[in-house]
């Protein structure tokens, strides 16, 4: 709470009376004889009368410069947070009404104080503690909307309310933290996640983009091998499929003896009659004998 004197006092001339007194130019005076209210002073010499003993006159006098005081309270939210409000009131006394602004209130921070208090007791328990962030305007427009008509019965002009702090207790704020920290490690897995998740269909697209082409390579080389078997033995019509097939065998066959031949220290045994007219059917015959003694 402000408990600053706004009131002050005015300089003599002469150093011994109060005959003549000097008031400054930022300031609001008036003058009194033995206690009663005579009138108003304006900046400079001034004489205000003759004064016996220099008990007859006092005056009394306000700066006319901008003041601001600012209010600290401490309330709950809608949500059970308790949090410290501070209000800045930036006023000024009215010049055509400085009887009232000297002689009404004691103290008029402290009034404005009170005036403040009880506005903001009054706006943020119906907010949440986020609410309370995003309204600051809206609460200090409800402070000023509140003093500016109280404060002007007291000669007093109210300028401006700013809300220049929300401060919520220090666990709130770490909870807080610990909140939004939460949530942006959960975007960050979510994000990797979904990296992971792009990586692995590009490459399941890619592999099976690859094994189509592949597959497309390895019918193309097929059916050149055929053709080229066609041109070879003279076949102008339609060949049997099981004598492509044979065709094929034979082809690979020795293929892979020749891959075999290429690879030194290996020595492997493959079932051949070089007289037998059936070749395939020996082929077929080694591969399942191979295949069933793996098996055992």
């Amino acid at each position: 709470m402000s408990q600053q004197n706004v009131y002050q006092t005015v300089s003599n001339c002469c150093g011994v009376s109060n005959c003549c007194v000097c008031v400054p130019q930022d300031q609001l005076a008036v003058y009194e004889m033995c206690g009663a209210y005579k009138g108003q002073l304006q900046p400079g010499c001034q004489v205000v009368g003759l004064d016996c003993c220099a008990y007859c006159y006092t005056t009394r006098a306000i700066s006319t410069r901008v003041m601001e005081n600012t209010t600290i309270c401490e309330t709950k939210t809608s949500d059970n947070v308790f949090v410290r409000v501070d209000v800045a009131v930036q006023q000024q006394p009215m010049t055509n009404r400085v009887n009232d602004a000297i002689y009404k209130l004691r103290n008029p921070l402290q009034q404005i104080d009170s005036y403040v208090g009880d506005v903001v007791r009054a706006q943020v328990p119906q907010m949440t503690l986020d609410e309370v962030f995003s309204n600051k305007d809206a609460i200090a427009a409800a402070v000023k909307d509140k003093i500016d008509d109280k404060m002007e019965e007291f000669g007093w002009r109210i300028l401006q309310c700013l809300v220049v702090n929300v401060d919520p207790d220090q666990g709130v704020k770490n909870a807080m933290n610990a909140i939004e920290s939460a949530r942006r490690h959960k975007d960050a897995a979510e994000t990797t996640a979904e990296a992971d998740k792009f990586v692995l269909i590009r490459n399941a697209n890619a592999e099976a983009e690859s094994k189509a082409l592949q597959g497309q390579g390895i019918a193309r080389q097929r059916a050149a091998i055929v053709q080229g078997l066609r041109d070879s033995i003279g076949a102008s019509e339609a060949m049997d499929p099981e004598r492509v097939s044979e065709l094929l065998l034979i082809t690979q066959y020795f293929d892979t003896l020749e891959k075999m031949s290429s690879n030194k220290g290996q020595t492997i045994f493959v079932p051949h009659h070089a007289g037998s007219s059936d070749v395939s059917s020996q082929i077929r015959d080694g591969v399942l004998q191979a295949s069933a003694s793996a098996g055992k």
